[in-house]
């Protein structure tokens, strides 16, 4: 009996998977009038922590695999919300090894919004981060290239896009709640699952990912492509045209915050400039240095998501805006309307180049003048941008320039 060696085998696999997962690569249509109708609510394990002031429930999700599926789901309501008091609400998106987070509920409740937090992978919040109860009758798991060759509304993604339409639904089911208010944010993946979303589900009022963008299954050398690193060029294209957000962000008209850190280790300056560029709904973009890629603290609380979340349901003063930018010589300048004074401007800058996640970022003052920010160029400067901080602290940043790629 002859036999073959398991590397060639794998490889066989591999291309088959390959060829699978291109033929599958037909984006699914969306129901929106269907998606739009509250799911059927349950009451959930008894396992579950029961947070005072909140509510844990079970919503019907979309079938998986042909069978009925249930999601779990925290909301909380302010408690002067009522039918004649209708409060505005929002959707939070966890991201990897996250699930329904009860203090992220918390918080936007004691901003004044309804607030519902689920979880995507068919996950209760009881064990530890990353290994959370699974529920029995949960959707699947998360997952990327592994799942190509499934049927399209079998994937991961597909889900998480359905579920997170459906608990927008449920929140506007509320009699406390307006339904003409709501938006959403989302964090890493979450921020992915988002970015899908705002394309999609065209009732939402406002978004704010953070972290996650489009464009991270792109064929790129500078560290950019996050999704299908070990998979082949052609599973890489199915996927994209399956679920990177690159495809359907055209299309995603309602007012966008975009939040991220300068040396995020999955999502590039690359791939989230060019996210944001060619959606129609961006309005502001923030950008830290070296902020740090978590749930918790930073991810689930910059005040600029706050901020622009009140602007929009008419409760709060607007973000910075800025108009144009430029360089002149070896000097950077940009200008802004703001309906608040600036507090101080930061220019920001690199002399590094090669992978975005390895380059050291430096700070030094930019100087105000009316209504423009200006600050000469460092020698050796690869890539530069402005921060423009208000006087609430809250930052908005420039489109970020490289003048030597």
């Amino acid at each position: 009996m002859c036999k073959i060696a398991k590397p060639f085998i794998r490889a066989i696999v591999f291309i088959g998977l390959g060829l699978i997962a291109t033929a599958n690569a037909t984006p699914p249509a969306w129901d929106l009038s269907t998606l739009s109708q509250p799911p059927t609510i349950s009451a959930t394990a008894p396992e579950v922590p029961l947070i005072e002031g909140l509510h844990a429930v079970y919503f019907d999700g979309l079938p998986w695999r042909g069978n009925p599926t249930h999601v779990f789901a925290y909301y909380g309501i302010p408690a002067n919300a009522s039918p004649d008091h209708k409060v505005p609400g929002i959707v939070l998106v966890h991201g990897a090894g996250g699930t329904a987070f009860s203090d992220w509920v918390k918080l936007w409740v004691s901003r004044g919004y309804a607030a519902i937090a689920f979880d995507d992978e068919g996950q209760l919040p009881v064990g530890k981060y990353s290994a959370w109860t699974r529920i029995p009758d949960g959707g699947p798991r998360r997952a990327d290239i592994p799942q190509l060759n499934w049927p399209v509304t079998d994937q991961w993604m597909y889900h998480a896009i359905a579920n997170t339409i459906l608990a927008h639904s449920l929140l506007a089911s509320l009699p406390e709640v307006d339904a003409n208010r709501i938006g959403a944010t989302g964090i890493s993946w979450g921020a992915v699952i988002l970015s899908n979303v705002a394309a999609i589900d065209t009732r939402l009022i406002f978004a704010a990912p953070v972290y996650g963008c489009g464009f991270i299954s792109e064929e790129s050398d500078d560290g950019s492509t996050f999704v299908g690193q070990k998979g082949t060029p052609e599973q890489r294209a199915a996927w994209r045209a399956l679920w990177d957000p690159a495809a359907r962000l055209p299309q995603a008209k309602v007012p966008l915050l975009w939040v991220a850190g300068t040396n995020d280790f999955a999502f590039t300056m690359k791939a989230w400039q060019q996210s944001y560029r060619i959606t129609p709904g961006t309005q502001a973009i923030c950008l830290r240095v070296r902020m740090r890629h978590a749930h918790g603290g930073p991810g689930e609380s910059p005040e600029e998501i706050h901020a622009f979340a009140d602007s929009i349901v008419g409760n709060g003063v607007p973000l910075t805006r800025v108009l144009k930018q430029g360089t002149e010589n070896q000097s950077a300048w940009a200008s802004y309307t703001s309906t608040t004074p600036l507090k101080r401007a930061e220019l920001n800058f690199t002399r590094s180049s090669g992978r975005w996640q390895d380059r050291v970022w430096e700070t030094i003052p930019a100087t105000i003048k009316e209504d423009r920010v200006v600050a000469d160029l460092p020698s050796d400067t690869t890539t530069y941008y402005f921060n423009l901080i208000d006087d609430r602290d809250l930052i908005v940043s420039t489109e970020h320039v490289e003048l030597r790629p």
